[in-house]
């Protein structure tokens, strides 16, 4: 069976919501709920916090998963995934990682489990999960997906994908061996996508975003 790890990435210096992985959601910390909707998927062999913060460190131990101490310089909010993802890829044998972001809350254990055995068994070098919207979109005042000389209905118009980041699948190979290239990584080799939820694509970044979050997880509870 191939190696999976699931990597949850939690930065303590945003800047917006102050110490948002650690904010609560339904009182849970966000970073919590991440590290228990991955074990509770239980289709990963290691899961990982990776951080520049070693407050994660009693949080991850708590868990009873690991801790992963990326360098301070990977810490700040100029820091890509790209360069962490790297990072931890130099520390980590593995043949998929995952990246499940504690931001994105609103994303099931279901999708999570559907999403990694999509991508392990789906030949791709890259799973991104997005959601996918029947609407007219259009770029630089151009139609995408219809045209400006009929009026098309919504059903019978081809979906575009708004990726999300929720969950994000690598081979760890691939990855790496696009990084020594020079090349994108994130996007690189064969690429695939996976739909999950409208909300799954809700980030935690502000206030706002927070209560909107606990708000559709009290809608939820009462239905």
């Amino acid at each position: 069976m191939p190696k999976t790890i699931a990597m949850i990435p939690a930065r303590m210096g945003s800047q917006r919501l102050i110490k948002k992985n650690l904010r609560e959601l339904d009182g849970v910390p966000l970073i919590t709920r991440a590290i228990r909707k991955c074990k509770s998927a239980a289709c990963f062999d290691e899961i990982w916090v990776n951080s520049e913060d070693k407050e994660f460190a009693s949080i991850a131990a708590q868990e009873d998963v690991g801790f992963h101490n990326r360098p301070q310089e990977l810490g700040d909010n100029n820091t890509t995934s790209e360069q962490f993802v790297t990072e931890f890829l130099s520390h980590h044998d593995c043949e998929y990682i995952f990246q499940v972001h504690s931001i994105t809350p609103l994303l099931t254990t279901d999708e999570v489990v559907a999403f990694t055995n999509a991508f392990v068994t789906s030949g791709h070098d890259v799973m991104l999960s997005a959601i996918p919207d029947q609407i007219e979109v259009a770029y630089k005042g151009q139609p995408v997906n219809f045209t400006f000389d009929e009026k098309t209905n919504s059903q019978d118009l081809t979906p575009v994908h708004r990726v999300t980041w929720s969950i994000t699948g690598w081979k760890r190979n691939a990855f790496l061996e696009a990084v020594a290239k020079g090349k994108c990584a994130t996007y690189s080799g064969s690429i695939g996508f996976f739909p999950v939820n409208s909300m799954a694509g809700h980030a935690i970044k502000t206030e706002v975003d927070l209560s909107i979050a606990q708000a559709y997880l009290n809608v939820m509870k009462a239905r």
